[in-house]
């Protein structure tokens, strides 16, 4: 492990750069000698106490492997929960109270009648709210007192408040602002996504957390939910582990679920495809749309079948929040697939060239 830490040292500014030194002997054989080793599985929790040191440790080994954000792994524990274990936590979140009134006015008073949730939401409000008209906040600060809100504050709150249900404008925007986004998320001109993306890889938890949202949220149309790995609960985490780094996405209007990070793909030369790309992972994200969907209708993935995009035009205004239910077992295809992209990923990094699809099965 020493040997491999000296292999990537003054590296990890620049996760690109450390490729070049897997062909070193040296290195070479330190890697292949940690595989042999517990060490080499090992993962991260996402809010543990030493969570930056831990993937510091979990980097030195894999960022010399690994270079397709797409392809990479997550570096944080599955959490093999259900948004159902959330619904039985939260009974303000039953489905016969998500059309009365304004849910997200709801939750925010649930949160104030926790000690931990208005503990660190009043931690954040102070430090992403500024005393004076002309002061500019401190985005670092607020920041940080996202991630611990998001980090420690049980997700029947914080969930309550960031993917509550709406049928009215002053619920969505109530919603919208639920993370500050004068501070926490607007500036005033937008960066080059890719830029953001770069950015973002220069910090172990940003980098982290960006992976760990393309892996759990990852759309797959052929999935009854259009989740690749058929967890809503896991993508929800995923997408909130976001908020608090450069990379915090948020809704971009008043009127649809749609998010995106703060950046455009202005000035982007011949990378225009791939920014695009970046982009529509937030954007046109099917999974994560209806985990969203699903966690304010206080649903879950085996128990509904969402309304296929291709009939987007059909559904009645005002719809989005809501998904029709009925029993729909997700096919077996999708988490095959799930498994043969994963060894895709492995297969590609060993620099074997192999395509596996679940179509013909």
């Amino acid at each position: 492990y020493r040997m491999l830490r000296q292999c990537v040292e003054g590296k990890e500014i620049n996760f690109s750069l450390a490729s070049g030194l897997e062909a070193k002997d040296e290195c070479r054989s330190a890697m292949e000698a940690l595989k042999q080793k517990s060490l080499y599985n090992c993962r991260c929790k996402q809010g543990m106490k030493k969570e930056k040191n831990c993937l510091h440790i979990y980097w030195s080994m894999y960022q010399s492997l690994q270079g397709n954000d797409l392809l990479e792994d997550s570096p944080y524990e599955p959490v093999n929960s259900r948004l159902s274990d959330i619904f039985r936590a939260a009974p303000f979140l039953s489905v016969e109270h998500i059309s009365k009134g304004n849910n997200c006015l709801d939750a925010a008073s649930a949160c104030n009648l926790d000690d931990t949730c208005k503990k660190y939401r009043s931690a954040y409000i102070t430090r992403c709210t500024t005393s004076m008209s002309n002061e500019v906040c401190n985005r670092r600060k607020c920041h940080k007192a996202l991630r611990q809100f998001f980090d420690k504050v049980p997700a029947k709150h914080s969930y309550g408040m960031l993917f509550c249900s709406c049928r009215d404008i002053a619920c969505t925007e109530r919603r919208r602002l639920t993370i500050v986004p004068v501070c926490s998320y607007e500036e005033r001109e937008k960066p080059n996504c890719l830029n953001l993306q770069d950015s973002c890889k220069t910090n172990y938890i940003c980098r982290s957390r960006l992976i760990d949202f393309f892996t759990n949220c990852q759309p797959e149309s052929r999935c009854v939910s259009s989740c690749l790995k058929e967890n809503y609960a896991d993508c929800l985490l995923a997408y909130s582990g976001l908020i608090g780094t450069v990379m915090t996405p948020n809704y971009i209007d008043s009127s649809s679920l749609t998010v995106a990070p703060w950046c455009d793909c202005s000035n982007s030369g011949n990378d225009l495809e791939e920014c695009l790309k970046f982009l529509s992972f937030f954007k046109d994200n099917t999974c994560l749309k209806n985990a969203i969907q699903a966690f304010g209708n206080g649903s879950d993935v085996t128990v509904w079948q969402p309304v296929r995009v291709k009939n987007k035009s059909l559904r009645p205004s005002g719809s989005e929040n809501e998904i029709p239910k009925s029993m729909a077992a997700p096919p077996k295809c999708c988490r095959l697939h799930f498994k043969l992209r994963r060894l895709w990923g492995m297969l590609y990094f060993k620099g074997t060239i192999c395509k596996l699809d679940c179509k013909a099965n």
